[in-house]
């Protein structure tokens, strides 16, 4: 009896780490954040991805810009089984800041059409926009989606290190429920759900004995979730930070050392 006792207290460890582990889902403001974002950015994995697609020719009766609710004119291989498509315009070129290697571009959005009619030029209806259509204005179909309700956390991944490398909507300091673009991509290993620490590098300052420079030690400042990855970039949502973050802090695997 001691030993048929003894032996499940050795193999109860065990069996628990067999057993499935809780699914960390997101709450409801870090969702409503994802799906804001994801409504109004897009990345390319390079600049012909845009050049070569579908563009606006004109707005209906020959004018040169397109509000909402107005037909507009293309031309492109469009598909018809395809009844929707978003109006984008070519935003920031990303590079990698130390090996200048390209690794992207932000599509920025202009707004959504719908497939009306097919000919020697394609007409839409503009259906949103968030400023006006242009001539020029590329035709994407719609990317994958991302279900912020279904993404899990992920508790375990490979080391893996970058940069944060932009605010897309443009401020200085990034706070909490801030999206950020990262300079790695599923190349690299970046997985959607994938938790990282934002590393603030340590400031240098001048030893008041010695005269010195003397850099301080670096420090956790923050928590990233990655909820979209492309194949050499990635957007990731801050969720925690205990200092103002900013373009190029670093940010390494959460919970794991080199």
């Amino acid at each position: 009896m001691r030993k048929s006792l003894l032996v499940l207290l050795l193999w109860a460890p065990f069996a628990m780490a067999l057993l499935p582990q809780p699914v960390q889902r997101l709450d409801q403001s870090t969702q409503q954040a994802i799906q804001r974002f994801l409504l109004h950015n897009r990345i390319l994995d390079s600049p012909q991805d845009l050049d070569s697609a579908p563009y606006i020719v004109a707005a209906d009766a020959g004018r040169v810009l397109g509000g909402n609710g107005e037909r507009v004119h293309a031309r492109g291989n469009l598909d018809p089984s395809q009844p929707h498509y978003g109006i984008f315009r070519r935003g920031k070129v990303y590079t990698d800041p130390q090996t200048q290697e390209l690794l992207g571009i932000n599509a920025d959005d202009i707004g959504t059409a719908r497939f009306v009619t097919a000919g020697d030029l394609t007409t839409l209806a503009v259906q949103r926009v968030t400023q006006e259509v242009r001539p020029g204005d590329r035709l994407l179909r719609a990317q994958s989606p991302v279900d912020p309700a279904t993404l899990e956390v992920i508790s375990t991944a490979p080391f893996i290190e970058g940069h944060i490398i932009d605010i897309p909507k443009g401020v200085t300091q990034i706070g909490v429920l801030d999206a950020v673009t990262l300079n790695k991509g599923r190349r690299d290993g970046l997985v959607e759900g994938q938790l990282l620490s934002v590393i603030k590098a340590g400031a240098t300052v001048r030893d008041s004995l010695t005269g010195t420079p003397t850099r301080l030690p670096d420090e956790r400042a923050g928590t990233l979730l990655v909820f979209r990855t492309y194949e050499k970039l990635s957007y990731g949502l801050i969720l925690n930070a205990s200092r103002p973050l900013a373009v190029m802090d670093r940010f390494e695997t959460a919970h794991q050392t080199q």
